[in-house]
């Protein structure tokens, strides 16, 4: 008997796939991958891409419980958490998120997301372009490769801790950023998406 399950992506812009005109995004393109292969005869992974630009883990904690409840398959929910890039930014002088606050919030998540699923999947933050590193961007925000770190180390860290998994997609992108990055040095672009989804198809095989 066939069975479905739900996976729910939690994140900020990059999770919503903001400036990818072509495949709207790695989550979208993982959610055409899913139906494929159900249509193939694979199990039924139904996937929601719940990002939100500019979105902190903040954000995530107000709502969070509401989402969860509201998309609660009976065979089982997966949840990605990605965050960091808007908590670690500098805007009006202050960071968004300090990396206490961040550790502390991304721990309360994952204790509230496990009363949902059976699998949670913390996703590192990508490195930002050298022209953007360290620069006051249009929206306010001041962000650093070296916060890009610690803020990881973070991720690794509670995912270590917790028996979670981890997806470095940092590490991914580190080499060849330049290319993969869009214009303005912290989204991807159409390539950079795609190598996301391409990192991420096996994750997802596991469930179909």
């Amino acid at each position: 008997m066939k069975k479905m399950k739900y996976g729910l992506f939690f994140g900020d812009s990059i999770t919503y796939g903001e400036y990818d005109g072509v495949f709207g995004g790695w989550v979208d393109i993982l959610k055409r991958y899913a139906l494929q292969k159900f249509n193939e005869g694979s199990q039924e992974l139904i996937l929601y891409n719940l990002g939100i630009g500019g979105e902190t883990t903040e954000g995530l904690l107000r709502r969070l419980p509401h989402e969860m409840s509201a998309r609660n398959a009976a065979d089982g929910n997966i949840v990605f958490l990605g965050y960091g890039a808007n908590d670690l930014a500098v805007k009006d002088g202050a960071q968004m998120v300090n990396a206490e606050q961040f550790k502390n919030n991304i721990v309360n998540a994952v204790q509230h997301a496990k009363l949902y699923a059976e699998e949670i999947y913390l996703v590192s933050i990508l490195p930002f372009s050298d022209k953007a590193d360290g620069i006051t961007a249009a929206s306010g925000k001041m962000r650093t490769n070296t916060e890009v770190l610690a803020y990881n180390r973070i991720l690794k860290d509670i995912a270590d801790k917790h028996a979670l998994q981890y997806i470095d997609f940092h590490r991914a992108f580190l080499p060849d950023k330049e290319i993969l990055l869009s214009g303005d040095g912290v989204h991807p672009n159409e390539k950079g998406y795609g190598l996301m989804a391409e990192i991420a198809i096996p994750i997802i095989e596991k469930y179909i």
